[in-house]
């Protein structure tokens, strides 16, 4: 049997199509005003949730890409204060064969190699403390503001290194050791340069070194022993060099990935949540024909007769 409609019945069902059709018009034009094809968790909600997982992956990307450009910072810094050390103690070392025969200089000579020698002592430590934003390279996480105090002994945390995450399994220490790189004892009481145990070498400062091959040379005392220690606190300094350099381009090869990745990212948000300006265009020129075809029809369908009164 079939049930009667009403001239009421239908235009309430008409009305509600239309305005159905009017619904989806106006999502059409809002994803065209805003770009995007997701404006709430209803629309697309597995959608919704990869864009907020590829948006978390991005912040992480953000710091890692932060954390990257302050690691190039500091290990530019070490490496530069490196090569500095490494010129100076090369300088030291010629004047130390200069030196080498103390009974051919005058004593005016001799003062003259054991000033220079100092001031290079000085600078070599001025290298020591060198600072990334108000932080010493070389002193761990210490905050004792240098690394080598004005008597040469170092003040720095060897055992807790400056570190940077620069991707979810990778960290990588940015800053030095200054106990390794520029030793830390001071030479040994009454003994000359040949009577150090190996163990003794390894620990005396340059600091320590120079200075006490300053005052042999004052006192008109044979250098050529100091030449030894001077190559062993230089091969500690190049060792170094190699490994900051090693650790230098790994974050500059981290920074690469790290933007390829960011491109990556925008890609898949944009394919997530994005609208295809295209395709949304001609869906929503076809849903105006469709509404307005609609429109029309019903006008005429719904034209009250006397038939209609009389039901």
């Amino acid at each position: 049997m079939i049930g009667r409609v009403t001239q009421q019945g239908l235009k309430q069902a008409t009305l509600a199509n239309l305005q159905s059709n009017l619904s989806r018009m106006s999502q059409l034009q809002e994803q065209l005003s805003s770009g995007k094809r997701i404006m709430k968790a209803s629309d697309d909600p597995a959608g919704m949730v990869d864009a907020m997982r590829i948006r978390g992956d991005q912040r992480a990307n953000a710091q890692y890409v932060r954390n990257a450009g302050d690691g190039v910072g500091w290990l530019s810094t070490v490496d530069k204060a490196l090569q500095g050390s490494t010129a100076l103690l090369t300088r030291a070392r010629n004047l130390t064969i200069q030196g080498s025969n103390a009974g051919a200089l005058g004593a005016a000579a001799r003062e003259a190699l054991a000033t220079e020698i100092e001031a290079t002592a000085e600078a070599i430590r001025e290298q020591a403390n060198s600072t990334y934003l108000g932080r010493t390279v070389f002193a761990g996480t210490s905050s004792a503001g240098e690394a080598f105090n004005a008597g040469g002994t170092f003040v720095g945390d060897p055992v807790s290194p400056v570190a940077r995450r620069i991707s979810d399994n990778t960290t990588v220490r940015v800053d030095s050791n200054g106990k390794t790189v520029f030793g830390e004892n001071a030479w040994p009481a009454g003994k000359a340069p040949g009577e150090l145990t190996p163990v003794e070498a390894e620990g005396v400062s340059v600091f320590a070194l120079l200075n006490q091959l300053a005052a042999d040379l004052r006192a008109g005392n044979s250098v050529n022993g100091y030449l030894d220690h001077i190559d062993i606190r230089m091969d500690a300094m190049l060792k170094e060099v190699a490994a900051v350099g090693t650790r230098y381009n790994q974050v500059l090869q981290a920074q690469e990935t790290l933007a390829d990745d960011k491109v990556r990212l925008k890609g898949h948000l944009t394919d997530v949540e994005d609208v295809d300006l295209a395709e949304t265009i001609v869906e929503l020129k076809a849903q105006e024909i469709a509404y307005q075809s609609a429109l029309s029809a019903t006008s005429r369908a719904l034209q009250p007769s006397l038939l209609d009164f009389l039901r």
